[in-house]
């Protein structure tokens, strides 16, 4: 049977992208909106940079390795159901994390809360290719990874500003509140699976299957690169907060959140490297990505705080534009399960942001910012020659081809 596609710039087409969209921007709102506040709780619960940090590295754990239960769960369930459930749960355990006066049930609730946004980013993925026209998957991928930056911004920007001026009980509580409301309209907005068919695959069976894509290189190359890339990013913003709010800068904690303004770019770029690696191809686009990461981390070096500035603007730009076509490229690549192979790609993605996130704390200690961007500088390089090395194979197949 022919699949029904949802048609280009229809109603169920703009449906389809905004309920996405703030599925994406609650995701990330919850998942990151508590970056700003690891020197506060620093101070709070007089813990380490690496300590605190685990705020953010423990529910990016948590998701991570949910993320596969849930997308088989997805492939018996179905897509809208999963997703909705995991935005509804996230927000709950969100809200719950404002009673918190240790800083140890903090921890195991934002832990909770990952664990239950686990079942959005992939299996958002898999409805997004299982529904959109094969032609138009790059353009509504970008979008989608456009709520990510929009989400991560301002959950990030709000519960800043608001801690500044009353707690951060209240500011994680108010996003808490809002993210409820919009998983509510998410789940009376986007459309039914058309494409859809349930799956009755058995646990094991579906390990059987992960253990497939892991022994296919092209896939395991791309969830190295996802690893890294979102190691590199989030150990980069863990810590930028450090500096900044020290001598000579001295910044409030509002202003710090303001910097997060930065992930607009990332709005753009996802969108335009989505679009862009369906015209060149994925491999030179992640390449470019990957490169804008590098030069905006060592700008970061620089006194300068216009300079910072750009170099952050820089490595948002890569960021989410590489993470839009990673992301995509997985899904071409992997002919069945492709729920499954973006759970993967997602594990990896996710364990980048715990281990290195959680690994940059040290690296801070050790030599300061210097630090933070030398691990971050290490984790591209090894990025970009995984990059070129699959630029090298693909250029080899198509001589032969050729020939």
């Amino acid at each position: 049977m022919k699949p029904q596609y949802i048609a280009l710039n229809s109603k169920q087409y703009w449906k389809t992208n905004i309920a996405l969209f703030l599925g994406s921007f609650v995701t990330f709102a919850l998942l990151y909106c508590v970056q700003p506040l690891i020197p506060v709780f620093s101070k709070e619960f007089e813990v380490s940079p690496a300590t605190s940090s685990l705020s953010v590295s423990l529910a990016t754990a948590g998701l991570a390795v949910s993320m596969i239960v849930m997308s088989w769960l997805s492939d018996k369930k179905g897509r809208k159901l999963i997703m909705t459930i995991a935005l509804l749960g996230s927000s709950f355990f969100t809200c719950l994390s404002v009673f918190s006066t240790n800083f140890y049930f903090m921890l195991f609730v934002r832990t909770l809360s990952g664990v239950m946004l686990a079942g959005f980013p992939a299996i958002a993925m898999a409805y997004i290719n299982e529904e959109i026209d094969p032609k138009h998957v790059g353009l509504v991928m970008g979008i989608y990874v456009s709520g990510n930056s929009v989400g991560g911004l301002l959950g990030r920007i709000i519960v800043s500003a608001i801690t500044d001026f009353f707690s951060w009980h209240i500011a994680i509580g108010f996003l808490g509140i809002v993210s409820f409301l919009i998983s509510i309209w998410f789940w009376f907005n986007l459309p039914n699976s058309n494409n859809f068919v349930v799956k009755n695959q058995r646990f094991g069976d579906m390990v059987c299957s992960l253990k497939d894509f892991l022994r296919n290189k092209r896939l395991i190359s791309l969830y190295s690169v996802g690893f890294l890339i979102m190691g590199a990013f989030v150990s980069l913003y863990n810590y930028i907060s450090y500096p900044l709010m020290a001598p000579p800068y001295n910044l409030s904690q509002t202003v710090v959140g303001c910097i997060f303004f930065v992930y607009l770019i990332g709005t753009f770029s996802s969108t335009f490297m989505g679009t862009m690696a369906d015209k060149h191809g994925s491999g030179v686009i992640l390449g470019f990505a990957i490169a804008c990461m590098l030069a905006g981390g060592l700008l970061t070096l620089s006194v300068s705080i216009y300079s910072k500035g750009i170099g952050l603007a820089l490595v948002t730009f890569g960021f989410f534009g590489g993470h839009s076509v990673t992301s995509s490229w997985v899904a071409k690549s992997a002919k069945t399960n492709r729920a499954q192979a973006s759970s993967l790609y997602l594990l990896f993605y996710y364990l980048g942001s715990s281990v290195l996130g959680a690994f940059g704390g040290k690296f801070l200690l050790w030599q300061g910012w210097n630090g933070v961007v030398l691990l971050m500088v290490i984790a591209l390089c090894l990025a970009m020659v995984i990059v070129l090395r699959l630029l090298l194979v693909d250029r080899q197949v198509e001589r032969v081809v050729g020939s």
